[in-house]
C-alpha cells in the first residue's frame, strides 16, 4: 500500500475528515502517522521522510522547496478544499507532484445555494419580505411591480466556472432563458449547457437575475462597474458568491441607493468582512451573509473529504485523477 499522511490543523481535520472517513482512507493506503499538524510536522519533519501521499485541506502547508526537501518519497497531493495558489510552488511543479483538490464539491455547495436564490429571486422573495414585515399585510398597493415568475425567465450567469455551470444545470428543469459571458467559452460549451453567450453589457441590461462566478485575477478586479449596473432591469437581483473585488461597491452602492427596486444577494465583499460603517449594512435592498454559500456546515465540509476519498481510490486503481490540476491553468482559476 502507499504511504500516506495527513497534514492539517485538528479543528478542520475534524471537519474534513473525521474519524471514520479516516478510517474508509486507511483501506486504501498505509497510515505513516496519526494526523499531524504543521507545528507537529515542524517540530519531527522526519515524519515526512517517506509519505508518499499527503492528504490535506484548508491551511495545508507550503509546499516549497525546504518542505519537499523533507518529503523525498511525496508524489501525490489530495487537497480537500478549493483553491491550491497559497501553498503550491514552482519546486512542487518542478519536481513532478500531482495534486488534485474537492473544488468541485465545494462548487456543489455553492451551485445550491445560488441556483435556490435565483429561484427565489424571480419570485420576488426578498422585496415581497421586506414589503410585508413593513405594511404588516399582505395587500400589494404597487401595481406596476414587475411580477416575472420563474419559467421563460432570464438568468445571466458571469463566468462558465465549475459554480457557473453547476447553476445552469441545477437550473435546468425550470425552463429558463440563460445568458452567459465568459471570454473562455465557446460555442460548443454553449450548446452542450443550453446556453446563449452575450457580451457582459446585454447581460446585465436583459437579466432579472445576474449571478457572479469568475475567478478574482487582475483582469476581473471592478468588472462589475457603474455602467453594467446601471444597465440592470426593474425589480431585477444581482448575486455575487464568487470575490467581492470582482464588483466595485461604491458603484453598486450608489446604484443601490438610487434603485430600491433593485437587490444585491452578497455572500462575498471586498474587504471582507465589510467595515462597520460599510453602507451595505444598512441598506434596505441588501441580503448580506458571511461567505457561507460554500462547504461550512458538517454535513458539506465532509463531502470535501468524500471527494478526495474517490479522488485517491481513482488515483492508486487508474493513475487518473478527474480533478487534477495542471500549473497551466493556475492563471485562469480562483
Amino acid at each position: 500500500m502507499p504511504k500516506a499522511l495527513f497534514i492539517l490543523e485538528d479543528h478542520i481535520r475534524q471537519r474534513v475528515y473525521p474519524d471514520d472517513l479516516i478510517a474508509q482512507f486507511a483501506e486504501h493506503v498505509e497510515l505513516i502517522a496519526p494526523p499531524q499538524t504543521k507545528a507537529q510536522v515542524a517540530a519531527n519533519p522526519s515524519v515526512l521522510q517517506d509519505m508518499e501521499i499527503l492528504i490535506s485541506s484548508w491551511l495545508c502547508p507550503r509546499l516549497d522547496a525546504v518542505f519537499l526537501s523533507q518529503a523525498p518519497q511525496l508524489n501525490a497531493v489530495f487537497y480537500g478544499a478549493g483553491t491550491v495558489k497559497r501553498f503550491v510552488s514552482d519546486a512542487m511543479w518542478e519536481r513532478g507532484i500531482r495534486i488534485t483538490h474537492a473544488a468541485p464539491a465545494n462548487a456543489e455547495c455553492v451551485a445550491e445555494v445560488v441556483s435556490a436564490q435565483i429561484v427565489l429571486s424571480l419570485k420576488g422573495m426578498w422585496s415581497e419580505t421586506a414589503r410585508v414585515r413593513q405594511q404588516r399585510n399582505f395587500l400589494n398597493e404597487d401595481k406596476n411591480r414587475a411580477y416575472r415568475g420563474v419559467r421563460g425567465a432570464t438568468v445571466g450567469i458571469i463566468g462558465l466556472s465549475l459554480v457557473g455551470r453547476r447553476v445552469i444545470r441545477l437550473l435546468a428543469p425550470y425552463r429558463l432563458r440563460i445568458l452567459a459571458y465568459d471570454p473562455y467559452a465557446s460555442a460548443q460549451d454553449a450548446a452542450e449547457l443550453g446556453i446563449e453567450l452575450v457580451s457582459l453589457s446585454y447581460l446585465f441590461g436583459a437579466s432579472a437575475v445576474t449571478s457572479l462566478h469568475a475567478p478574482w485575477l487582475p483582469e476581473t478586479e471592478g468588472m462589475v462597474d457603474r455602467r453594467l449596473l446601471e444597465q440592470m432591469p426593474p425589480y431585477s437581483t444581482f448575486i455575487n458568491s464568487a470575490r467581492g473585488a470582482l464588483v466595485d461597491e461604491s458603484a453598486l452602492i450608489n446604484a443601490l441607493r438610487q434603485r430600491p427596486d433593485v437587490y444585491a444577494l452578497l455572500d462575498v465583499t471586498y474587504p471582507e468582512p465589510p467595515p462597520p460603517e460599510s453602507a451595505l449594512y444598512d441598506l434596505p435592498n441588501v441580503v448580506l451573509t458571511p461567505h457561507i454559500a460554500g462547504a461550512i456546515g458538517i454535513n458539506d465540509t465532509r463531502r470535501l473529504g468524500e471527494c478526495m476519498l474517490d479522488e485517491l481510490i481513482s488515483y492508486l486503481n487508474t493513475s487518473e485523477m478527474r480533478y487534477e490540476i495542471k500549473r497551466e491553468q493556475l492563471s485562469t482559476m480562483a
